[in-house]
């Protein structure tokens, strides 16, 4: 998938405002899926939810599904980890194309660097939260 599609959810709450929610966010992720959301009035997309589009503060967005494939916008090596971590890892920004996303970039020993293509693979859990993890792509 090469594009953003626009996922079709229903409002749990009935107040009609379908916006992305942290919770759904989460839930879609620990499933394997990246979900993001889709302003109408300029096209920014972002891969984490917002209660307004980042770009243009617009209200109206909806909830589109990310692609799973990527480059490497930039990144760092963790070298000092936070507790109940260990040892060195790295952390990017993905370009996925419609958007960027934050992940853990997991390939073992392997590390990547700026321009590396890499895949969603799945989602690793600290303090109950999901964070999305990526590996290297072969070629």
């Amino acid at each position: 998938m090469s594009e953003t599609e626009e996922v079709e959810r229903s409002s749990d709450d009935g107040d009609g405002d379908d916006r992305l929610t942290y919770r759904e966010w989460a839930a879609a992720l620990r499933e394997g899926t990246l979900l993001g959301q889709e302003c109408s009035k300029c096209g920014h997309v972002t891969a984490a939810p917002k209660a307004a589009c980042a770009q243009c503060g617009d209200r109206e967005i909806s909830t589109t599904k990310l692609d799973t494939e990527g480059e490497v916008h930039s990144v760092t090596t963790i070298a000092v980890p936070p507790e109940r971590f260990e040892g060195d890892y790295q952390v990017a920004l993905v370009d996925l194309g419609a958007g960027r996303v934050l992940a853990r970039i997991d390939g073992g020993r392997e590390t990547v660097e700026i321009g590396d293509r890499v895949q969603f693979t799945n989602a690793m859990e600290a303090d109950g939260h999901p964070a999305p993890v990526f590996e290297p792509t072969e070629g």
